[in-house]
């Protein structure tokens, strides 16, 4: 999942980040209005959490914008801006939900997962599939029941192929979901971590395998280990 983040403190901003990177999202993180209006331009984000008061433009200036190229952007506001005006300004503006710093990130991450299982991601948190299980709260994956030991990467890279078992999924949709601009992967780097994934699913006996198609992408179907 893909999130812009827009904050221009710095050290927040960071503090967020690093926050979801560990809890498997890909995160573009700006510092101004027009940066994250660009970023969407080029991109295609799961999700937006932004702050109010920017250096260049207001951030419901940059809501508004987003939202009239894409009006179902999942979007949370956050902000010290702590009136009942500005909160309901906001909601009325259509920002799915409103923070008041200070707060925690764990709450934050949580508030997030909700207004995308409100947007149209999968509902539930836990993913099985051939004796697979995957925890997208904990980041946590096992095959009959015994931990598997992934990545960062390759949670993230499971867990995509886990929401649409059996479907394809392309090159591109992966790279944008698992990377971000500032650390955008390669195909080489993708088709690395897809072979990764393999060994250990294959390691573990697990019966899952990522087929590729080739030109286009992989998908992940039951059968092949037992």
């Amino acid at each position: 999942m893909r999130v812009l983040l827009l904050e221009d403190h710095r050290a927040m901003r960071e503090m967020i980040a690093d926050h979801l990177k560990e809890r498997g999202f890909a995160v573009d993180a700006v510092a101004r209005g027009e940066a994250a209006i660009a970023a969407a331009g080029v991109a295609r984000f799961d999700a937006v959490i932004l702050d109010l008061g920017l250096p260049d433009i207001d951030g419901m200036q940059v809501l508004a914008s987003l939202r009239s190229s894409r009006a179902e952007l999942p979007a949370i506001i956050l902000t010290a801006r702590d009136s009942i005006d500005d909160r309901l300004r906001g909601l009325n503006s259509g920002a799915d939900d409103y923070i008041i710093k200070p707060f925690n990130l764990l709450e934050l991450e949580a508030r997030l997962r909700a207004v995308l299982r409100r947007a149209g991601s999968p509902r539930g948190n836990t993913h099985s599939l051939g004796g697979v299980t995957f925890d997208s709260v904990t980041r946590e994956a096992a095959a009959f029941g015994k931990s598997l030991e992934l990545t960062r990467r390759e949670a993230a890279l499971l867990e995509e192929l886990m929401r649409v078992p059996g479907q394809v999924i392309t090159k591109d949709r992966l790279e944008d979901r698992l990377y971000a601009l500032e650390d955008s992967g390669s195909a080489n780097a993708l088709e690395a971590a897809v072979s990764r994934l393999r060994r250990k699913l294959t390691a573990a006996r697990a019966s899952l395998q990522i087929e590729t198609k080739w030109g286009i992408g992989y998908r992940l179907v039951e059968g092949g280990q037992v």
